[in-house]
């Protein structure tokens, strides 16, 4: 019994072999735990979850996230996290903030990883996200409230804050989340 709806995606070739992993083994597991079938076209990057191989239209869904995350630069393991009802997945694009100049984009993309990663680092460990750099765009994966905290860090960044403005507002949000899971 499917649903009426086949959800389309495309992903970067690069990541196809990603999404299927060794000798099949993500694509199945993913296909099991959702209880669908994929059908890739690993020529032209196509993703194609039909609505009569689906059998549940809200994991369907939890499935186009997961393979989302994939394309843009998430590992599998990471990615199985949005299985979990509580967490979601964000995709921001650098193009917005600065143009189409690869110069400019790649410019931005280091300051968002920082000396070392510390930037990506302190967004990830304070917001409680998960961050992926991917081509032009920022994958951030968390769960409601600490999705809102990383979403608004990276645009600190790609708006061009000085990294202590986003450093003090992770801080902050970090101490808010710490009492409020304290009950205060």
């Amino acid at each position: 019994m499917g649903f009426e709806m086949t959800f389309y995606l495309k992903i970067p070739k690069e990541r196809i072999g990603v999404l299927i992993g060794k000798n099949g083994e993500f694509k199945d597991r993913l296909e099991k735990r959702c209880r669908l079938t994929l059908q890739i076209d690993s020529e032209t990057g196509d993703v194609t979850i039909p609505e009569e191989t689906t059998q549940d239209p809200y994991l369907a869904l939890k499935a186009g996230d997961i393979v989302k995350a994939v394309a843009r630069g998430f590992s599998p393991e990471r990615s199985m996290v949005l299985l979990n009802d509580d967490y979601y997945l964000a995709v921001l694009d650098i193009r917005d903030y600065v143009g189409k100049s690869s110069k400019h984009i790649h410019r931005i993309r280091s300051r968002l990883i920082g000396s070392d990663g510390k930037t990506r680092r302190l967004i990830e460990e304070l917001g409680e996200v998960e961050l992926s750099i991917y081509g032009n765009t920022v994958g951030i994966i968390g769960d409601m409230y600490s999705i809102e905290i990383g979403k608004t860090a990276v645009d600190m960044v790609l708006s061009g804050s000085e990294h202590s403005s986003v450093y003090s507002y992770l801080e902050n949000k970090r101490r808010e989340m710490k009492l409020r899971q304290a009950g205060f």
